[in-house]
């Protein structure tokens, strides 16, 4: 007898125990508490570096159609000793270059001189008042020091003339009079007026606009939410340029900036401005975007119907749990989903009840999916019977939340991919871009006070073919 009730006695501790564990269990989250502020997620950002080696041939083109064909033109120049002419300079065929080293190079402009040249009405140029005629043809040979300016204009540094590439003589009185020394003169004059300090004498920015039009106009990524239209805002414009050993001449171009999202019919109708250059250490080939994609509560309630509602969570090989009447709403870092549920068993038996299960959503690469982890829950209401019943099967109603709460993404990121692919693809009259190896993925998942933040990492390479 006696041990008969020791047995009761101890099977009722061991009872009672086993409902403390339970009920514990079952706190370990509390609905009704501040779960405390969520993280707030990164500045998405729009990161590109692109090392461009423009070959010698397609500079050659850019500079023969850049440089203007009218290098100077003046009247009544003062040339010296007495002579003033009207000049006009004006280029008479292909401009040719060569690299001397890193930054500066050797460029061989025919030109063609054309104007008059006389004495000044004083002396014996008020008794000879005629004009000479002037029609020669030269080959100048300059040094510079060519540099891209802030505003995308093409300048040089500094200015050297090295040879003149022809002779201009001129007769006077029935004497030669070699006028070569006072044109040099006056192309190096001109040359340190306008070929040094930057000043501009041709400029990209024509070239660079029709770019930017095509790359910074706002694109529209297709989720599952719907459609959101993305723009990239400018905020560093990043330049550095040399030549190399094969005289190609190389543009280490970069821009950081910010990623705006906006809805479709409310999308900027043209790029933002771009900022002006600075200089650029960087080498490297990357692009790196980073897209927030957000899926309100209400969507995500009916993803959730869509996927599981109805579907059986086997809690035991005896019970089996169907949820219903999803509500989601962020908990802290957590995604809070409240949801009613049966629990029937194989005696026949069903108990009904409310949970609230938290979990961290989570991108798995292998299976192109959205999963949960970290999920724990509380029984919100339900008999006695219930909440023991699930509370004692907790840690396989979890593992089977997380079977089968997957949500596969990974047609979605194929057809976004494509989108993007076409939007940062760009062709110019010198060359086409376009980007490679581009991979897209979840990069962090922020719940918000409006929906489930899932920011979407997008990287690749620029890859360019010059015309």
């Amino acid at each position: 007898m006696k041990i008969q009730f020791l047995r009761r006695f101890i099977n009722i501790q061991l009872l009672v125990v086993g409902l403390c564990l339970v009920l514990y269990s079952c706190k370990s989250i509390n609905p009704a508490i501040d779960p405390g502020k969520p993280s707030i997620p990164p500045p998405t950002t729009a990161e590109m570096n692109v090392p461009l080696k423009i070959p010698k041939a397609t500079l050659d083109k850019l500079l023969n159609s850049q440089i203007p064909s009218i290098l100077l033109q003046e009247k009544g120049m003062d040339m010296g000793s007495g002579i003033k002419g009207d000049l006009l300079l004006k280029r008479n065929g292909k401009i040719s270059w060569a690299a001397l080293d890193s930054q500066r190079i050797q460029l061989t402009v025919p030109i063609n001189i054309t104007g008059e040249v006389g004495l000044k009405p004083k002396g014996l140029g008020s008794l000879f008042q005629s004009k000479l005629p002037l029609n020669e043809d030269f080959s100048p040979v300059f040094v510079i020091d060519p540099v891209i300016n802030s505003n995308w204009g093409i300048g040089a540094e500094s200015f050297e003339l090295v040879d003149l590439g022809g002779n201009l003589a001129v007769e006077v009185l029935g004497m030669q009079v070699d006028l070569s020394g006072l044109l040099s003169k006056e192309i190096r004059r001109w040359g340190n007026e306008n070929l040094t300090g930057g000043k501009e004498i041709a400029s990209l920015k024509t070239l660079v606009d029709l770019a930017w039009s095509q790359v910074g106009k706002p694109f529209e990524v297709d989720w599952t939410a719907g459609k959101t239209a993305f723009s990239i805002q400018p905020e560093q414009v990043k330049l550095s340029e040399f030549f190399d050993k094969d005289e190609n001449f190389n543009l280490w171009l970069g821009m950081n900036g910010k990623i705006n999202s906006h809805p479709v019919d409310a999308a900027p109708s043209r790029p933002f401005p771009l900022p002006k250059l600075s200089p650029n250490p960087n080498s490297s080939n990357s692009l790196e975007l980073l897209l927030p994609l957000t899926i309100g509560y209400d969507r995500l309630d009916a993803i959730l119907k869509e996927k599981v509602e109805g579907k059986q969570f086997l809690a035991d090989r005896k019970t089996t749990l169907i949820p219903s009447n999803f509500k989601t709403k962020a908990f802290g870092d957590l995604l809070a989903i409240s949801m009613d549920f049966i629990a029937e068993q194989s005696n026949g038996k069903s108990l009904n009840g409310t949970l609230f299960a938290v979990g961290k959503p989570t991108y798995d690469a292998t299976s192109q999916s959205l999963i949960f982890t970290n999920v724990n829950f509380k029984m919100e209401s339900g008999s006695l019977g219930a909440q023991t019943s699930v509370g004692l099967k907790k840690a396989k109603i979890i593992r089977q939340i997380e079977k089968k709460a997957v949500f596969p993404i990974g047609d979605l990121l194929d057809e976004n991919i494509g989108s993007i692919k076409g939007r940062l693809g760009l062709s110019t009259p010198i060359s086409n871009m376009n980007i490679t190896d581009l991979e897209i993925a979840p990069d962090g998942f922020y719940p918000t006070a409006y929906g489930l933040m899932i920011q979407m990492k997008a990287s690749g390479k620029v890859r360019v073919d010059w015309k």
